[in-house]
């Protein structure tokens, strides 16, 4: 049997369908338009979903931005970037319509159990993974599932304070990680120093020419992102951490500054067994992980 996977983001919405293993059969995306709300995306989902009715569907699982309660499939926070997107139960939706077993849960979390499944983390019961990109995410699996906390938010890694005073947050603080160690973070550094708009491909190709005020702005990077990830080994004392996002294609060259700053900034106990890893499943790990949730949900994995 196979499972329709889906991943909603801000700007794009991924799909395919998936073999209970976890192999990605089919694939496309289309535009979130956000802008047009949240029924309108809710329409244009279920023509996606129409499109594989035709395979043997086991159930749908569904990766999605924001605050998500995924003990219920209900999105109950976060940037009100799709008007009416808030509030949605998608999973009482979905199941109604199509009579099928549905799942939806944050997508950073998705992520962390897609790497779990499958990816950097297949071996670990409990790491903690983080995203960069527009901002950073987190993910903890603890005992392998996700550890959502009280309200279901924990791991909003993204918004530890790591400057007294600093770059305003849209979360109302001032000084949040990610307004120094996203990948949104670095094209501002990179602007703001030198007043050219670069993406971060860009901005690791100047740096591996030899541009030494590049360099400079991408080890202040690193050293605001270790600041932050020292906190958080800190307070789990993880075996494994996992870092996913575009960045992280910069491979070994990345993940060796990294390390070499991060040991700097945590005690010999904290290091002792700690291994951090950039995660392997690229922009499948949201529909993976959802499919994992789906899976555990329906009893069909351990």
């Amino acid at each position: 049997m196979k499972v329709v996977g889906i991943d909603i983001g801000g700007t794009a919405v991924k799909h395919g369908l998936l073999s209970e293993e976890g192999t990605l059969l089919t694939a496309g995306e289309f535009p979130t338009h956000a802008e047009k709300g949240v029924e309108n995306l809710f329409h244009n989902i279920c023509k996606v979903i129409d499109g594989y009715m035709s395979s043997d569907i086991l159930g749908i699982a569904v990766s999605g931005t924001g605050q998500i309660d995924g003990s219920i499939g209900k999105v109950i926070g976060g940037n009100p970037i799709i008007p009416g997107w808030i509030g949605t139960n998608l999973v009482e939706m979905l199941e109604e319509k199509y009579g099928l077993r549905a799942v939806l849960e944050n997508d950073v979390n998705c992520a962390a159990l897609g790497e779990k499944w499958l990816g950097a983390g297949r071996n670990a019961h409990n790491f903690v993974c983080l995203t960069i990109g527009t901002g950073i995410g987190g993910g903890i699996v603890l005992n392998d599932d996700i550890f959502r906390g009280d309200t279901c938010v924990a791991g909003e890694f993204g918004h530890i304070q790591i400057v007294k005073n600093g770059v305003q947050c849209m979360c109302g603080k001032k000084g949040c990680f990610e307004r120094y160690a996203s990948a949104t973070a670095l094209v501002r550094m990179v602007k703001d120093a030198t007043g050219q708009v670069l993406n971060g491909k860009e901005i690791f190709e100047l740096e591996k020419q030899g541009d030494m005020k590049i360099k400079e702005i991408v080890d202040s990077w690193i050293d605001y992102f270790t600041d932050g990830l020292s906190t958080i080994i800190y307070i789990f004392n993880p075996s494994l951490v996992v870092i996913g996002g575009g960045v992280t294609k910069q491979g070994d060259y990345l993940l060796k500054r990294i390390e070499k700053s991060l040991a700097r900034k945590i005690g010999e106990n904290y290091r002792r067994n700690l291994e951090i890893k950039f995660a392997e499943l690229g922009n499948n790990a949201g529909m993976l992980g959802a499919e994992y949730l789906l899976l555990k949900k329906m009893g069909r994995i351990g």
